[in-house]
């Protein structure tokens, strides 16, 4: 059966990029390997999740320069989901992640948005099961 196995996210700079996912946001560095002098295969995921990552690709075109940080269009276009919100929320505000709201309960369950390092807009998630 197919899954979805990396999504590409445009970076600045690698280094950076893998810094603030492992740091700001406790995502741990899958792989970080050498293509070449310039480019670079990384992937990131948070800690423990191995059937999609994230890919982290440096933008190496004036289009792909302007585009990082607008993935979305200045919509939401990640979503991380939580077992523990209060436990997660905590440590990202400790961390220095930009937080674009209060944290608020919707039907599904209790969420924040949050802006990565870029200014991707991704919600923090901790779904309520409907499971009786």
């Amino acid at each position: 059966m197919p899954h979805l196995a990396s999504v590409a996210l445009l970076v600045h700079d690698y280094d950076e990029g893998i810094a603030y996912f492992t740091e700001s946001l406790g995502f741990e560095l899958l792989e970080d390997t050498h293509l070449s002098e310039t480019k670079r295969w990384v992937r990131v995921a948070p800690r423990g999740a191995r059937e999609t990552s994230l890919l982290l690709a440096r933008a190496a075109t004036d289009e792909q320069r302007t585009s990082v940080g607008r993935q979305g269009g200045g919509r939401v276009c990640f979503f991380l989901h939580t077992n523990d919100f209060e436990r997660d929320y905590s440590r990202m505000k400790a961390h220095g992640v930009a937080f674009v709201e209060s944290p608020r309960d919707e039907e599904y369950g209790r969420v924040v948005v949050f802006e990565d390092l870029y200014g991707n807009r991704w919600d923090l998630v901790e779904r309520i099961s409907h499971e009786a």
